[in-house]
């Protein structure tokens, strides 16, 4: 079972680089193609789970804000696991880990439509087997992202999103609708004995794919806790992915609303049963696949920054209609409008999210954006409930939409990638350091300097380009940085920077990349000679 709010990728086959790659080329790969057919089959399982489990909640305990929980408890997993199985990601075969944690959901799965079918579920009950698959799912997030870039083509990255975002979508507009009907049927078990039969496809086709075989490490895996501190580092001085993650966490925490409570809208409101909210869902991901039609249209005029404010003012849009919905027409209107603008912002933070990247710690930094995503959504989610509980669901809605205005207008200063994408690929042109003897791995901290000789008149030329140095170092994992210059000798410039050990030095060596690359050219293009470089390791007695 796939939480609902991701996507998942295909695998990747050759293609010229040059090539042009339509919106829906993706599906030219034929395991892409597979996998694809199979993550709709199991979304589609994954979108009933979901209706099912708000429905059921309004029965056992009908409060906005513990029917808000539904939505916490699908959520909070991957704000809380995102970034170690993101840290996971990057250490571990992904096919692996995705075949294992699919298995494990399965089961989990059936044991819970199993409880559901003897009458044995309470709302605690309902809670925990959602926070519990919601745990597995946020384990397999993070891969899931990762084999997108690394399975498809560089140039397929666009369609790829775009085509798992149709995808997701396409599902959302079946599941709910589906599971309205099945309950009506066969029951309330009947959705979640389906959503674990649905996940068997996927399951099939992993087995089935094999992925290339990578080169041989030249240093030992990154040990978990060290890997997660890299990776929050990282983030933190990635500009792209930083400005990313404080647009989706502006968006987010207030389209949460509708989520949280829709199922509540359905049976208070609009005095429906279970095939209307699995209507108001489905039109959710109508509005959803129409968006994902419109986009590339979109992103020729608005660009990505102008895409995401449209799709803001959509969503605040959507949640005004849902305060004013008393009749299901109203409602569905606010659903379509709710799915377009949806698809338009998560499709285009996602992209900007993955070319702001590079490989070895793509899933870490993409777990850093799972994390804000689903951290923000179960916030939102407990607060419009709480906040429905106390004044009622139109005023909440409206509040929901006037702090959607306000996140607009504080966040759009944040830019996302919308220029060349950068090339991140490992540049590997750092020399090997000059050693006397054996240094141990874990010998540390390492002091780095790098002498510089420059022109005085060419001094704030080069403190303007070394600066962009910072995010550089601190990015590939130096705690420390600075730039100093001799009182004795103008033009003389030390640039110094802290590593936590040897080995974490060795690491930065693999991980400077072509785009680092051309920054250090700028630099040495103010310099009389080359940089000498000296490392110095924490002296210790012997």
């Amino acid at each position: 079972m796939v939480q609902p709010t991701h996507t998942r990728a295909g695998a990747r086959e050759t293609a010229s680089p040059a090539a042009a790659v339509p919106a829906w080329g993706a599906l030219h790969y034929n395991v892409f193609r597979f996998l694809w057919i199979a993550t709709i089959t199991s979304n589609v399982g994954s979108w009933m789970y979901s209706a099912a489990s708000g429905w059921l909640m309004t029965s056992l305990n009908p409060h906005p804000l513990i029917v808000s929980l539904v939505q916490v408890a699908s959520s909070l997993p991957l704000f809380l696991f995102a970034l170690p199985a993101g840290a996971l990601a990057d250490m571990v075969d992904k096919r692996r880990l995705i075949l294992t944690l699919e298995i494990l959901t399965t089961l989990f799965s059936v044991v819970f439509a199993l409880l559901v079918a003897l009458h044995a579920v309470t709302a605690g009950v309902l809670l925990l087997f959602l926070f519990l698959i919601g745990i597995l799912g946020a384990l397999e997030t993070p891969a899931w992202q990762a084999i997108v870039p690394m399975l498809v083509p560089k140039q397929a990255l666009s369609s790829a999103v775009a085509v798992n975002s149709l995808g997701v979508n396409i599902s959302r507009v079946i599941g709910p609708a589906l599971a309205g009907i099945v309950i009506l049927s066969y029951g309330i078990a009947a959705p979640f004995w389906l959503d674990a039969l649905s996940n068997l496809g996927v399951i099939a086709v992993i087995l089935w794919w094999r992925t290339p075989v990578k080169a041989a490490r030249t240093l030992p895996a990154e040990r978990l806790g060290s890997a997660i501190r890299t990776g929050v580092r990282y983030a933190r001085n990635n500009a792209h992915l930083r400005a990313t993650l404080v647009r989706a966490a502006g968006f987010f925490l207030f389209a949460s609303a509708y989520w949280a409570l829709l199922p509540v809208l359905a049976r208070s409101q609009l005095h429906g049963g279970p095939t209307l909210y699995g209507v108001l869902l489905g039109a959710v991901g109508a509005g959803a696949v129409g968006g994902a039609v419109l986009m590339p249209r979109l992103k020729a005029r608005s660009g990505a920054n102008g895409m995401v404010v449209l799709g803001e003012l959509g969503n605040v849009a959507a949640l005004v209609l849902f305060g004013f919905a008393r009749s299901p027409w109203i409602a569905v209107l606010a659903c379509l409008t709710a799915g377009l603008s949806w698809i338009v912002v998560l499709a285009t933070l996602n992209v900007s999210a993955q070319v702001a990247l590079p490989e070895w710690v793509r899933g870490r930094g993409l777990a850093a954006y799972v994390t804000v995503f689903f951290g923000t959504m179960s916030i939102g989610s407990v607060l419009w409930g709480f906040i429905a509980d106390r004044i009622g669901l139109p005023p909440a809605h409206y509040l929901a939409g006037a702090g959607g205005l306000v996140a607009i207008w504080v966040t759009h200063g944040w830019k996302l990638q919308t220029g060349p994408e950068a090339d991140l690929t490992p540049s590997m042109h750092w020399p090997e350091p000059v050693l006397t003897g054996a240094v141990k791995s874990d010998a540390g901290p390492v002091m780095v300097t790098v002498e510089y000789r420059i022109a005085v008149e060419n001094r704030e030329a080069f403190l303007a380009a070394m600066s962009r140095f910072a995010q550089e170092r601190k990015r590939d994992g130096a705690y420390a940085w600075g730039v100093f210059e001799d009182t004795a000798q103008p033009g003389r410039m030390l640039e110094t920077f802290l590593v936590d050990s040897w080995l974490e030095h060795l690491r930065q060596h693999q991980r400077v990349t072509k785009a680092d690359r051309a920054v250090e050219d700028q630099v040495r293009r103010l310099t009389h000679e080359e940089p000498r470089v000296t490392h110095y390791i924490a002296a210790e007695s012997r």
